[in-house]
């Protein structure tokens, strides 16, 4: 089936763009409007229209700059910054002495504090800290001496851009972080899947040459042997596991980037679960199942199946060709369950755990590794002596791949 590539992205970093954007425009109308509202205060007015017209031109022409960080460049960090110092350094020769001395504000304004925040996203806190100095020695220079309100709010804008700064490294540090966690979940996913395919075909038949060469000996022997040492490492391999490759992301500026490879899923519908089963029943397998379609998600039915053809794949090899297995379906309002028993010698105490360890996966894999996938559990009882019962559960409004429902 085909396969498609989704990107989801992550960032909590552009959101702080699209913010400062819409502050640079509001602050400078906010600008505009108190040159508005306080004209009398300005001995040279044609000066401040001189200077907001450039700020209005400046901060709607450089939009596009504050998107993202890789557009915010250094040059224009130091010609943003450039343009609200002069607004500062000018407001005492426009402006009269009055309304210094009332504390009045300087021609930029707040609108200044963008300035200085866009150099806190774009660099995080040093680089806010290097932009906020030269702003609180202009505006130091502009009253004249330092008043009690212009500390105050250069003692502001100075914690703030810093911490600012401060948030932006450590979400960034943490995007990181998750974007490498769901690649490791996504390769060991990936590797379970794997694991159980190669459980359900290659090792077993490397497991059969092996058993026949032995009986037949001669040349078959030597094959055998060879199958016997390529299914040993085969397993190393897949109980070892893969070491997913660390990826950076595409474009930084754009936040981390995880690329999520799924397969669509059928749309024909459910799946009626006894059809996959049927084939599975024999003169020494018996299938007991309601008279009605028991129907599942079609993944869910195909990997459930696949669950039931693994338990009965370790009752023929543990159990012996001569041994009886019942299968038994229960369709259940909000779940499924198959029980897959049989007449064999049992399991004794520890031996799964020891398995397990020698990288023999028919169980925690090909078994309890689709059930879990599938949102669903796996019991084994079994009883040296008395036989095995394997109890597989698979509720129905979770019958898609849970790795499915997580990338979403």
């Amino acid at each position: 089936m085909a396969r498609r590539e989704r990107v989801m992205r992550m960032s909590v970093e552009l959101p702080l763009w699209r913010a400062l954007t819409g502050y640079r425009v509001l602050t400078m109308l906010y600008a505009v409007g108190l040159f508005a509202s306080a004209y009398d205060d300005y001995d040279r007015p044609g000066i401040a229209v001189t200077y907001y017209a450039v700020l209005l031109v400046w901060t709607l022409a450089t939009l596009p700059r504050v998107q993202n960080a890789a557009a915010c460049t250094k040059r224009f960090l130091a010609v943003d910054l450039a343009v609200a110092l002069t607004g500062i350094v000018l407001t005492p020769l426009v402006v009269n002495d009055q309304h210094i001395q009332d504390g009045g504000p300087t021609l930029p304004s707040i609108w200044t504090a963008g300035s200085v925040l866009a150099f806190a996203i774009k660099g995080g806190w040093r680089w806010a800290a290097f932009a906020s100095t030269p702003v609180a020695v202009a505006n130091l220079i502009e009253r004249g001496h330092p008043a009690r309100d212009t500390v105050h709010n250069v003692i502001l804008v100075w914690v703030a851009s810093i911490a600012i700064g401060y948030v932006v490294e450590v979400a960034r540090a943490s995007e990181r972080t998750l974007a490498r966690a769901l690649e490791i979940e996504a390769a060991t996913r990936e590797r379970e899947r794997l694991a159980r395919d190669i459980h359900d075909g290659v090792l077993q038949v490397l497991a059969m040459v092996q058993r026949r060469g032995a009986v037949i000996g001669g040349e078959a022997a030597e094959l055998g042997r060879l199958a016997g040492e390529q299914e040993v490492a085969l397993r190393t391999l897949v109980s070892g596991g893969l070491v997913p490759v660390s990826r950076v992301s595409e474009d930084v500026a754009e936040g981390a980037v995880v690329r999520l490879v799924e397969e669509p899923e059928d749309s024909h519908g459910p799946f009626d679960l006894r059809t996959l089963l049927a084939p599975y029943a024999a003169a020494r397998v018996s299938l007991a199942e309601p008279g009605a379609p028991v129907l599942l998600a079609p993944a869910a039915a195909r990997e459930l199946a696949a669950a039931v053809g693994a338990a009965l794949d370790n009752v023929r090899r543990h159990a012996g060709d001569e041994a009886r297995a019942w299968i038994l379906v229960e369709d259940e309002p909000d779940e499924v369950i198959v029980t897959v028993r049989d007449d064999g010698p049992g399991i004794a105490e520890g031996r799964l755990a020891q398995a397990e360890g020698e990288g023999r996966l028919g169980v925690a894999q090909s078994i309890r590794g689709r059930l879990r996938d599938l949102g669903g559990r796996a019991e084994l009882i079994s009883t040296p002596g008395q036989g095995t019962e394997v109890e597989l559960t698979v509720p129905k409004e979770k019958s898609v791949w849970r790795g499915k429902a997580e990338q979403r």
